[in-house]
């Protein structure tokens, strides 16, 4: 059965730490920890010869001692680096700081420039708060370095259960993190400050099958999953009708994407609703999708009685016009997928919308919570699931890491998307392919998840090419070849 891999909180590694202490003693989980970090800088950078591992007094700064001992056996050069009048703190870090019999400096503002690689074992899991004064100084010197970083567990600055960064963090290129998958460095600052992550269970049993978990992750090998070949007496009727709805004046480009990315996504038939000069551009891009002029508000009566799954907000605009669709939207009954300007009418004047899915990004997710989007930033976890229970739909929050929340559902993170889907255009393409995918059977859940992994993955796919310079409309290809897993 699809589960995808499962992501924990802080507390959750607390709880496994304690019940491991009867199993494995904490100096040897520490050794442990160290090894496995040392085995993969060994991997990713053999020929760094000379290493500066900045260690704070807690166990994240005994597995860098740790790590130091291991390097300096193997004919490395080692540095431990401490914030000043730092000491260790608890047996197994006293231990770890004893095994360390090079040299260990006190930061004075600057780092040694000879250093070839970074390891940042300073804060780990501890720290859910902004670094101060030395610690922080100390994380943006790190950063000045213009050196690789390897961080230990989590990159300091970084918070490991909301993948928020309240302060000065460090920009890790690789992260080894410990025991379990955490959901932080997944979402939000976390993969831009972890780098490529390796989970590392230090060889302990399952010693908590019944923890639950905070998250699941899923990535693009999973499209399969939902992705199934088709059987071969299928028909277009099989596929789902989607209407979208929008194109207001002057942005008849943001329907047409929506509408071709829903053909792309296997909709067996694809209708729109816009206003009437779009029409001509919509056929001449696109002949497959049936297109009608929608410029009075009582047009096309039928159509969306017709339809399987209504799409509303690419270029819908808040006029007039715009408000008299988003109503007959909500009316229609129809499964809904709402984004841009409908999610802003919907802000407006709350309303739960069940059997909906909200793609918001943040700007929109705070409008429709009444907060700041710095505030839905701090916490994408708990800001999708607010919206979720708010609206009574499913939510995908989009941004680094998107995320997939629904109300009694345990959350999904989409592992894939890059920089370059940062233009226009790349939401209403998302709203098609979720669209496609509500029309062919999935459930609201189901195929937000999926949908939202497939146009991530597809957006991969297309920026081989490089990120920069990305177009909404270079997803298309794409989505058809991941379509077809």
């Amino acid at each position: 059965m699809f589960r995808g891999q499962p992501l924990y909180r802080t507390a959750d590694l607390r709880a496994l730490e304690r019940a491991s202490r009867d199993v494995v003693a904490e100096p040897v989980l520490m050794q442990r920890a160290a090894a496995a970090a040392w085995r993969h800088l060994q991997a990713r950078w053999p020929d760094a010869g000379r290493l500066l591992v900045v260690c704070g007094g807690g166990n994240n700064g005994g597995d860098g001692h740790l790590l130091a001992a291991l390097a300096h056996a193997a004919g490395r050069e080692a540095t431990v680096l401490v914030p000043a009048g730092t000491q260790p703190r608890g047996e197994a870090a006293e231990a770890a700081w004893r095994a360390w019999d090079g040299p260990r400096r006190a930061f004075d503002g600057a780092l040694p420039a000879d250093a070839d690689l970074i390891v940042d074992a300073l804060f780990g899991i501890g720290l859910t708060r902004a670094p101060r004064d030395e610690a922080a100084a100390l994380i943006a010197a790190m950063n000045a370095a213009g050196r690789p970083v390897l961080a230990l567990d989590v990159p300091s600055g970084l918070d490991a259960d909301t993948g928020a960064a309240p302060g000065a963090a460090v920009r890790a290129d690789a992260t080894v993190e410990f025991l379990l998958p955490k959901r932080g460095l997944r979402t939000g600052r976390g993969p831009a400050l972890a780098g490529t992550v390796y989970c590392e269970r230090l060889d302990l049993p399952d010693l908590l099958p019944e923890l639950e978990n905070a998250a699941r992750c899923i990535a693009a090998p999973e499209l399969g999953h939902w992705l199934a070949p088709r059987p071969r007496d299928a028909h277009k009727g099989d596929h789902g009708h989607v209407l979208a709805i929008g194109g207001d004046h002057g942005t008849g480009g943001a329907l047409a994407l929506c509408l071709r990315a829903a053909l792309r996504s296997g909709a067996g038939l694809v209708s729109g609703l816009t206003r009437r000069e779009h029409v001509p551009a919509l056929l001449a891009q696109q002949p497959e999708i049936m297109a009608h002029a929608a410029d009075a508000p009582d047009a096309a009566p039928d159509l969306l009685t017709r339809a399987d799954v209504v799409a509303v907000g690419p270029g819908l605009g808040r006029g007039a016009w715009g408000r008299a669709w988003f109503a007959r939207a909500l009316a229609a009954g129809r499964p809904l997928v709402v984004d841009a300007d409908a999610l802003n009418l919907l802000a407006e004047a709350p309303r739960r919308l069940d059997d909906a899915v909200l793609t918001p990004h943040p700007g929109e997710a705070a409008r429709l919570l009444g907060i700041g989007t710095a505030e839905v930033q701090a916490d994408r976890f708990a800001a999708a699931a607010a919206l979720a229970e708010r609206y009574g739909s499913v939510v995908v929050l989009k941004g680094s890491g998107s995320l997939v929340a629904a109300p009694g559902r345990t959350p999904r993170v989409v592992a894939a998307g890059n920089p370059g889907m940062g233009s226009g255009g790349m939401g209403d393409v998302l709203t098609g392919v979720i669209a496609a995918l509500r029309g062919q059977g999935l459930d609201a859940f189901e195929a937000a998840s999926c949908g939202a992994l497939l146009h991530a993955a597809a957006a991969d796919l297309a920026a081989a090419d490089g990120e920069r310079g990305l177009a909404a409309s270079d997803l298309l290809p794409t989505l058809r070849r991941l379509a077809n897993p």
